[in-house]
């Protein structure tokens, strides 16, 4: 446990370092921003939309810095270093998703409050909204992880990662957006089933993908 957190805090600070930890943030705030201006002021269509809205900025901003999740460290042989020190492939991807959720899901979270502002949601609207990003983000940042570790080494790497997680990512956005409209909570309950599946497949799945493309 204590090798996992090193590496997390490891990929936590690289990423702080190249304000990748600032990019969710400012592409949420700037979207909930535009937002009112293209569909107009109605509160009421704000209020119908924005939530909707917001999950798919969570989505495009769990993807902006998948090209350097895996491929830099791939190129520059640090992967290598590591598996030469006996770190597996499952645990090194185990952490970096750690690291990945940890540097967009919650700082994510923070920026939705005066987004919902931006958009007119009430607070339950914004609660509900919250609790759906709690349970979804760990697996848009599981998606983001896997695409970007079976396109290491890829020419494009990153648009090719993108344009393989946005098809994979629909129904992580119909449950998500399904949240907000209330009735037994069977959205929820999809959405965190099809969370804990992603997060638990992606580090076996990923470690693979990197011995692959070492071999």
């Amino acid at each position: 446990m204590r090798l996992l957190w090193l590496l997390a805090a490891r990929d936590l600070r690289q990423a702080w370092a190249s304000g990748g930890l600032w990019l969710p943030v400012a592409f949420l705030l700037l979207v909930a921003s535009l937002y009112p201006f293209a569909v107009g002021p109605d509160a009421t269509i704000l209020r119908r939309t924005g939530g909707g809205m917001i999950w798919i900025a969570a989505l495009l901003a769990s993807l902006l810095p998948v090209d350097r999740l895996v491929a830099p460290d791939a190129d520059a042989g640090i992967l290598d270093q590591i598996a030469l020190r006996g770190i597996g492939e499952e645990m090194l991807v185990s952490a970096r998703l750690l690291a990945h959720w940890l540097g967009f899901g919650p700082p994510l979270m923070i920026a939705t409050l005066p987004a919902a502002a931006l958009l007119k949601l009430d607070g339950a609207t914004t609660a509900t909204l919250e609790l759906g990003l709690l349970t979804g983000t760990p697996a848009l940042a599981a998606l983001g992880l896997l695409v970007a570790t079976l396109t290491a080494g890829l020419r494009s790497s990153g648009a090719l990662a993108g344009l393989l997680a946005l098809p994979l990512a629909v129904p992580l956005l119909i449950f998500g957006a399904g949240t907000l409209g209330g009735g037994s909570g069977a959205a929820l309950k999809f959405l965190g089933a099809a969370s804990l599946l992603l997060v638990a497949i992606t580090p076996i799945a990923g470690g693979a993908a990197i011995r692959a493309g070492r071999d």
